[in-house]
């Protein structure tokens, strides 16, 4: 008897903004370890998850949703890192919403390459008002690239997320795991601690200031089971620290409370967390800042 064939190899998830990317990584790898939330654009960086299987591991890379409005620094710099991707990878993995195809999405499509398998992931099937409306847009998706296969999902209620990796593992070379079979991530506590945090900004803040905001961890020490954090929240005006800071100090204090009960949840173990909000005007078009933050 030959062998089962085992396969390990990278997968970029890649869309434009608020197509669920970030949920269906953390939905398949068992973990949250991107950052989510209902504003678009929320992700960044290059995220790394990693789900293995008996016949395989698959490398996750969630980037950020491919900007095409605004052009800071700090929008070029996650562009950048999307196009990073779809030339490092085995597999592209293209999520797109359900019946919905903007010209966000026609940008993206003109990204896609034509040497690298694309999986299509039509999303968020379970809010279809008219499921009939399905096939026809599954039809015309399957016309505009020779995709390697289509496979529509629920990624926030789990369904069909098996069918979706078992048509990507077939895309995989053959060749051994690259991680150990427990980790979930590539990523640093130190990282993850910030993410958490600018969660929060964009769960308990309004529609505009998240954007404005960027999280630096300053320091992050470890002794026993006890993580001592501190965080700067950076802004580029007074008046957005007044917001974030709040009446009384209480809505930086929610963000706080939030972020340390996550990190706690992730890190299985105590957190003592502090929080600062820093004016640092022009943030989003300063290279270094972007460098530090580990954006571009």
């Amino acid at each position: 008897m030959t062998e089962p064939v085992h396969r390990t190899g990278l997968v970029a998830i890649v869309g434009r903004p608020n197509v669920g990317k970030s949920t269906l990584l953390n939905h398949l790898v068992g973990q949250k370890i991107s950052i989510t939330s209902r504003k678009p654009q929320t992700t960044r960086q290059r995220i790394t998850g990693i789900l293995t299987k008996p016949e395989g591991q698959l490398v996750f890379v969630d980037t950020p949703g491919f900007q095409t409005e605004h052009r800071s620094a700090l929008t070029k710099a996650m562009n950048r890192t999307v196009r990073r991707a779809l030339e490092e990878v085995d597999v592209v993995l293209w999520v797109v919403e359900a019946t919905r195809f903007d010209e966000r999405d026609q940008a993206m499509l003109k990204l896609l390459p034509q040497k690298v398998p694309v999986v299509l992931a039509i999303n968020k099937i379970d809010r279809l008002r008219e499921k009939s409306s399905l096939l026809p847009f599954t039809q015309r998706m399957s016309e505009s690239h020779p995709f390697a296969a289509i496979v529509p999902i629920a990624a926030e209620k789990d369904q069909q997320l098996s069918d979706l990796v078992t048509a990507i593992l077939e895309l995989l070379p053959e060749g051994e795991r690259m991680y150990d079979e427990e980790e979930v991530t590539t990523l640093s506590e130190r990282f993850l601690a910030a993410e958490l945090v600018r969660e929060k900004l964009f769960r308990l803040l309004g529609d505009e200031l998240p954007y404005a905001a960027a999280v630096e961890v300053e320091s992050f020490e470890t002794s026993a089971d006890l993580r001592r954090v501190r965080v700067a929240i950076l802004v580029d005006k007074a008046g957005q620290k007044a917001i974030i800071i709040g009446k009384n100090g209480e809505k930086l204090k929610k963000v706080g409370t939030q972020a340390r009960k996550d990190m706690e949840r992730l890190f299985g173990g105590k957190v003592f967390l502090e929080t600062w909000v820093r004016v640092r005007s022009g943030w989003a078009d300063d290279t270094a800042t972007l460098k530090r933050l580990g954006i571009g």
